[in-house]
């Protein structure tokens, strides 16, 4: 039994997270519904990954801002979202392009079922979620808004604190860096744990996923599932390479040193879950540890590079089904508003959801779309957050070689 546990401990951790997925895919299909018993052990999985990922996030701001000059903060700031509109653009624009040319959608119907319009935020939401009342209402409710504006604030409070020239207020300030970076030691500790556990839960979700809806479904949808994932492919191959590529990074190598990251990306559907594993791949590939805690956290709940192919996809798709011709301005609007809602609702829940029913509104097309997706929408959720994750690692690559160019030809 020790020598069994040894070698699991030490095995590859994306074989181990493949062999579960895949044995969890053969057990949903071979059983059907009757292997929901096992729905339980993902749960836990992504229970124990959320429950991680929001003192992560909190924590590494807070270090990231505490060790940050203003000015560098900024401008940090600045590059990032130049950078996630470019990529959110592009990543709609390819879902459009191909979904005009293979015309997912044709000779299908839609579905019985009634979907409610989910009710979009409006500018004054967005506002109060990003400025909460109460502090541990914001970390119970899990508004990651409004914690990352505690982690800014407090991050550079400590900042002042730590260049304070009173002495007390510097060794105060010295004892809660200490604290939180003693915290943050502690949860990425425990990260290593809840990873060993991880492939039990790959396989739960899987089997209860496929379970649920069997291969009927997704071959029903199969052409609009396969125009998805060739877009995924395409934003990799040269979107994400051409950045890579303008870093000056080897990009056979930042793919290998990253692949924890966007596998259990895949393979958990959440960006906010996998946050702890892709600051590690980050670390890895060669990123400093100022910009990942600063770049990743802030990624993972504005960036949505998936969303924004799923959208551009779903527009083509719902028009087709319902025979609908769209214009030329048409197509322009999408990508635009697409950009946009991408960006501004990457951190609220059920965040395709909301920009592809407001999206689908706009052109008066039927909610029932929503459902008909939903078919696929295992699918779609894994590599769309895939694409989130490795995005935001993309991203924080970019802009740490910026930062780094900039820092030499300061000194």
């Amino acid at each position: 039994m020790k020598k069994i546990w040894h070698t699991y401990k030490h095995s590859s951790f994306l074989l181990k997270m493949s062999i579960g997925f895949l044995l969890g895919i053969a057990a949903g299909v071979a059983f059907g519904t009757q292997i929901e018993f096992v729905k339980p052990l993902g749960t836990i999985l992504i229970n124990l990954l959320n429950l991680i990922a929001i003192p992560v996030i909190f924590l590494t701001v807070v270090l990231a801002i505490n060790q940050m000059d203003p000015k560098h903060l900024g401008r940090l700031g600045g590059k990032l979202l130049i950078y996630y509109g470019l990529t959110t653009a592009a990543a709609v624009l390819i879902g459009v392009t191909l979904a005009l040319w293979i015309n997912p959608g044709d000779g299908l119907s839609l579905p019985d079922a009634q979907v409610e319009q989910p009710e979009t935020p409006g500018f004054s939401d967005v506002l109060l979620n990003i400025v909460p009342d109460n502090l541990f209402e914001a970390f119970t409710s899990g508004k990651l808004m409004g914690i990352l504006f505690l982690a800014v604030i407090i991050g550079l409070t400590m900042a002042k604190m730590c260049y304070s020239e009173k002495k007390e207020l510097q060794e105060s300030g010295a004892t809660l860096h200490r604290l939180f970076s003693a915290a943050n030691d502690l949860f990425f500790l425990l990260l290593q744990g809840i990873l060993l556990y991880a492939p039990i839960g790959i396989f739960a979700i899987a089997a209860s996923s496929f379970g649920n809806q069997g291969w009927q479904t997704f071959q029903s949808l199969l052409a609009f599932t396969g125009v998805f994932y060739l877009g995924v492919l395409l934003l990799w191959a040269f979107i994400y390479t051409s950045f890579l590529k303008a870093s000056g990074r080897s990009i056979k190598e930042f793919f290998a040193e990253t692949k924890d990251a966007y596998f259990t990306a895949f393979f958990t559907s959440s960006s906010i879950a996998s946050l702890p594993v892709a600051m590690e791949s980050a670390k890895k590939a060669g990123i400093s540890e100022r910009t990942t805690q600063f770049s990743l956290p802030i990624g993972a709940v504005f960036n949505s590079d998936g969303g924004a192919l799923r959208m551009g996809v779903s527009i083509v798709f719902a028009a087709n089904v319902t025979g609908l011709d769209l214009s030329v301005m048409d197509f322009i609007t999408i990508v635009v508003i697409g950009t946009l809602l991408s960006i501004g609702t990457a951190g609220i829940p059920a965040a395709g959801l909301v920009t592809l029913a407001a999206v689908l509104t706009m052109f008066d097309l039927p909610l029932e779309i929503v459902a008909l997706i939903a078919g696929v929408d295992v699918l779609i959720g894994m590599a769309g957050t895939a694409s989130n994750v490795l995005g935001d690692i993309v991203g924080a690559a970019v802009v740490d070689r910026k930062e780094n160019q900039k820092a030499v030809s300061n000194s």
